[in-house]
């Protein structure tokens, strides 16, 4: 049996209770220092806030300490490090090798993306230097996922949704260079997403003012199964910075796919937490923060990964605009292809002029008109997204996900005894009485009394022993037979399924310590390919010529290696 974990990501501790009520069976989040996320934070005592409402799940925390150290760092990293063991915490997703030797630190170690895992070797060097998990750079194929499942035995986890950075993970220098901000240290400018005339060697435009280095977001929804039978133990999700709404929706989403494929498959695999949701809203991953999407190398036959003319979010691809006609004190009515658009006052809409996304607010929406301030470029023929759906935001808000612990009932003779999913049990006496005249009646009042909500409890009666004489209870009595169940649930602890710990093989190797093996001269390299996304790929019989990015007057000469299907920024020149 397989347990499988989504793994949900959490600005703070009140939407990392929002991911594990909707369903994330872990969350990670920054400690006060030292996360890969600048400005993002969070004090020890949030940290045992949400380590407390995660345990009666099952629920891992898991916190982050995914930054290159410098010396003077390493002994308030340990400190820190110790009072969030302490917290409660699950395990410590690391960037920096030499965390691993700190023989106090007793919960499992997890090697960071950041530590640029994408080949056997580089993961069977953090598995040896003590981590009990590695996580995958995010541009693998399945196949090379495949084989390294098959080579460690750590644990192995990937990610499934979110931003894609167009570097290898940990490899990146562009920041530091342009800025003098490294993303080593968590201060990435994200330059990636800035937009750049593509030229070559003779001064000839190939592309002007795009966004040649911006991904598309990850969405794997429909590639989890492979995924698991490749030997990956844990689904990730991108998302430190991102707001309440969008972890609740990406995670609702994904859960429920996730449950789908344990039922499935029950013999085969397990959620790695205790607990289902109920109730709730319907997720769509169309109406959240996105750039587009991309399966990167699990869908052999996609073209394109990057969304080069709008580097930034711009929701669901909603209609053109039909027509327009301005309006008094300097309004304007917009009028858009196609029926049925389910417009709401207050939804936020964009469109791209001249490779910049422009967004706007309607005042007022409804069919497929929408009034809102004059707005320069918003012409008939343009395409409108949806970037802020109004009755979205509401259907999350009004309906939030509630989480219980499923609690199975048998009544026997004097006694209701109760086993919960986790494995804990608990049991009562029924109170002497008259038995009930009318067992069929009895039966249906015990039923509808126990079968209810207490706390964090669902309780399903499962058996009811044929021979025994039901005593005749009132609604309030059988309740309180439900309520005492659930307090001697409450005083047991959650037999959580542990995490799996290399506590006794903490060596850090030189190999580890000697980094990613940047080249010369080299800011990123990436499997993506600006001449594979223009459609002139050498290996397709595209034209010879040495190409640069240009920014602001600064030109950085790209590299092809089509021997291995990279390609590479250099210094500038």
């Amino acid at each position: 049996m397989t347990d499988i974990e989504l793994l949900a990501p959490a600005r703070n501790t009140d939407i990392g209770i929002a991911a594990i009520d909707c369903g994330a069976d872990a969350v990670y989040i920054a400690g006060p220092d030292f996360g890969a996320r600048y400005n993002a934070g969070n004090s020890i005592g949030e940290i045992e806030r949400l380590c407390n409402y995660a345990a009666p799940f099952g629920a891992r925390i898991f916190v982050t300490f995914n930054i290159l150290l410098r010396d003077d760092e390493l002994e308030e990293a340990h400190r820190q490090m110790l009072l969030c063991q302490k917290a409660g915490v699950s395990a410590f997703i690391i960037r920096d090798p030499r965390l691993c030797a700190f023989p106090d630190i007793t919960v499992p170690l997890h090697a960071s993306t950041q530590c640029a895992i994408r080949d056997v070797e580089r993961a069977k060097l953090f598995e040896n230097a003590g981590c009990s998990r590695i996580v995958l750079e995010r541009e693998l194929s399945l196949k090379q996922i495949q084989e390294i499942c098959k080579a460690v035995n750590c644990e192995v986890e990937c990610f499934i949704h979110g931003a894609l950075c167009v570097c290898y993970s940990g490899q990146c220098t562009l920041s530091e260079k342009l800025t003098g901000r490294s993303a080593d240290r968590g201060e990435c400018i994200q330059a990636c997403r800035n937009l750049y005339d593509l030229v070559d060697s003779t001064g000839r435009v190939w592309a002007r003012n795009k966004a040649l280095l911006s991904l598309k977001d990850l969405q794997l929804l429909q590639h989890i199964e492979p995924l698991l039978e490749a030997g990956v133990c844990s689904l990730k999700v991108e998302g430190r910075l991102k707001n309440v709404t969008y972890v609740k929706n990406v995670v609702r989403a994904y859960s429920q796919a996730l449950d789908n494929i344990v039922a499935r498959h029950p013999d085969k695999y397990r959620r790695a937490s205790f607990g289902r949701v109920e109730g709730g809203f319907i997720p769509s991953l169309d109406k959240i923060f996105n750039r587009g999407y991309t399966q990167m190398q699990l869908d052999t036959r996609e073209k394109s990964w990057a969304n080069i003319d709008a580097p930034k979010s711009m929701g669901e691809r909603l209609a053109k605009v039909k027509s327009v006609r301005p309006l008094p004190k300097g309004m304007l009515e917009c009028i858009l292809q196609g029926r049925d658009l389910k417009l709401s006052n207050g939804d936020g809409f964009a469109f791209v002029q001249e490779g910049k996304i422009v967004g706007f607010r309607a005042d007022k929406a409804q069919d497929n008109t929408l009034i809102c301030k004059n707005i320069d470029g918003l012409n008939s023929g343009v395409m409108l997204y949806r970037n802020l759906g109004m009755a979205f935001e509401k259907e999350i808000e009004e309906n939030p996900c509630r989480r219980f612990i499923h609690v199975q009932l048998s009544l026997g003779h004097r006694a209701l005894s109760a086993e919960s999913e986790d494995g804990r049990k608990a049991a009562v006496e029924i109170p002497a009485g008259e038995p009930a005249l009318n067992r069929e009646r009895a039966e249906g009042l015990y039923k509808s009394q126990l079968e209810k909500h207490s706390g964090m409890y669902s309780f399903h009666l499962a058996s009811v022993a044929p021979d025994i004489d039901l005593i005749h209870l009132s609604a309030s009595a059988i309740n309180s037979l439900r309520r005492e169940i659930a307090s001697q649930l409450d005083a047991q602890a959650v037999h959580t399924r542990l995490l799996q710990n290399s506590l006794g093989n903490r060596n850090i190797s030189k190999a580890v310590e000697a980094g990613t093996g940047r080249r010369k001269n080299e800011l990123m390299r990436s499997k993506y390919c600006i001449r594979r996304e223009l459609g002139c790929c050498l290996k397709e019989g595209g034209r010879k010529a040495d190409l640069l990015l240009v920014n602001n007057g600064r030109k950085f000469p790209l590299h092809f290696d089509c021997r291995l299907c990279e390609m590479s920024v250099l210094e500038e020149i």
